[in-house]
């Protein structure tokens, strides 16, 4: 049974400090980083545009944004983040159309999409992963005890990214399924050259170090991120909780921290993956994004879609409305980065241990995916505690989750086949016939 903590409704869309209220909220629920513009020059440009474009805004570089990933493709001029005295919506106003810009968009801010709830898989509390046939059982679970039942477990060979908060790396359910680099190590040098100083774990993109978790040390407690990281890989070491799989590898590629995440954040963690990928081979199937707030962003989506052509999904969050906390139709106002139209992309709404669709979750018959587990949700969270939550972030892992269980059992299956398995395997749900792509539920029963 779950305890008061369930009816606490901390929705993750939270007023987010700010110098600046039309910074703060560009549009709707839409935050930005106060007084920064994300600009991408054309190829070519002269010092002399560039400095007359500065001069538009009273504009500072802040930072040049060229990951490995981005040089590898032969951008060889990638991004500029932008400080100006400007409200970030009257600085884009004033360099809008300059003949060497390719596009300038804000530097946005994106929270966690979870609600609060409150051992464990034998005790009733672990319903997303139950089936028809198991005991405990619920139908309306996403059957990955049945395929545990199958022999599917997972795999060690099998790595996702968890881009979110941190992850704890030594909680007692998730030591040892926490990826370590193998080409570089703590000695202080960049022993693989991707720019990235004794990135053992991940990195920590919000703080610009190696530091994947900082519970400890009076930062974020990294609970939201260690709680996805629970839901997809918790060991089955008979104690605690466990995971979609049993074997399985995550990097933690931090970049929300006590305000949010940037858009540069998230870029940095993208492009971390899949540099990964393209240099070492690593088996990076897929990233859990349980995240949003923003607007549409073409880095963002240049991010992604550099991921694609790596054959690395990218499963997000549908979101969990707006501030009223009801969920929304995203085909009528679109939720990024869920939204974004990119063949890698699986969007997930949540349902209830009823098979209703949450109320909190967003929806959207063409631009949402499937439905999962996603109301009272078990799993681990920071300084060795577990915890219940809700919300859109929490069925993503589920399908995640799924993504990596199908990888292990399926070696060698591309983003496309990976996706395609799980949508194809979707169960008819009534709460989601109209409201989703494929009118279903997860169903992981034959991975």
């Amino acid at each position: 049974m779950f305890t008061a903590c369930d009816t606490e409704q901390l929705i993750e869309n939270q007023e987010v400090a700010a110098s600046s209220q039309s910074d703060a909220r560009i549009a709707g629920e839409q935050r930005v980083v106060p007084n920064e513009v994300l600009v991408k020059f054309k190829a070519g440009a002269s010092q002399e545009a560039r400095a007359a474009v500065f001069a538009r805004i009273g504009g500072k570089v802040k930072e040049k944004i060229l990951t490995k990933t981005m040089e590898r493709l032969g951008d060889k001029e990638g991004l500029v983040l932008v400080h100006t005295p400007l409200a970030a919506l009257e600085a884009l106003s004033k360099v809008k159309g300059a003949d060497m810009i390719e596009y300038a968009e804000p530097n946005y801010l994106y929270t966690h999409q979870a609600t609060t709830a409150d051992p464990y898989f034998t005790q009733n509390n672990l319903w997303g992963l139950y089936g028809d046939a198991t005991n405990p059982k619920n139908v309306y679970g996403s059957q990955a005890a049945e395929a545990w039942a199958k022999g599917h477990i997972g795999s060690a060979s099998v790595v996702v990214g968890i881009i979110d908060e941190g992850v704890q790396t030594n909680h007692p359910d998730l030591q040892g399924q926490v990826w370590v680099n193998p080409y570089d190590k703590a000695d202080g040098i960049d022993n693989d050259g991707n720019g990235y100083i004794d990135d053992v774990n991940g990195w920590d993109f919000a703080g610009n170090n190696k530091t994947v978790y900082d519970g400890g040390s009076g930062g974020s407690v990294d609970d939201h991120g260690t709680h996805v990281a629970g839901t997809i890989g918790a060991k089955n070491n008979g104690a605690g909780v466990v995971g979609v799989n049993w074997n399985v590898k995550m990097i933690s590629c931090k970049f929300l921290g006590q305000t949010g995440g940037t858009s540069v954040a998230a870029i940095k963690a993208l492009d971390y993956l899949t540099d990964l990928k393209n240099r070492h081979g690593i088996n990076i199937v897929a990233s859990n994004n349980s995240w949003g707030g923003g607007g549409y962003s073409q880095a963002l989506y240049d991010a992604i879609n550099r991921a694609n052509a790596k054959s690395i999904l990218f499963v997000a969050a549908a979101g969990n409305g707006g501030s009223d906390g009801v969920g929304d139709n995203n085909d009528v106002v679109a939720n990024y980065p869920s939204n974004y139209n990119l063949p890698n992309v699986i969007a997930v709404a949540a349902i209830t241990s009823s098979g209703a669709r949450a109320p909190f979750s967003n929806y959207g018959a063409t631009t949402v995916d499937i439905g999962a587990p996603g109301a009272a949700i078990f799993s681990t969270t920071a300084y060795n505690t577990y915890s219940g939550y809700s919300g859109t972030s929490m069925a993503t892992p589920h399908v995640t989750g799924a993504a990596a269980l199908y990888a292990a059992s399926h070696p060698g299956s591309t983003a496309t086949a990976i996706k395609n398995a799980i949508l194809g395997s979707a169960t008819p749900t009534a709460s989601l016939a109209g409201k989703c792509v494929t009118g279903g539920r997860l169903n992981m029963s034959n991975f």
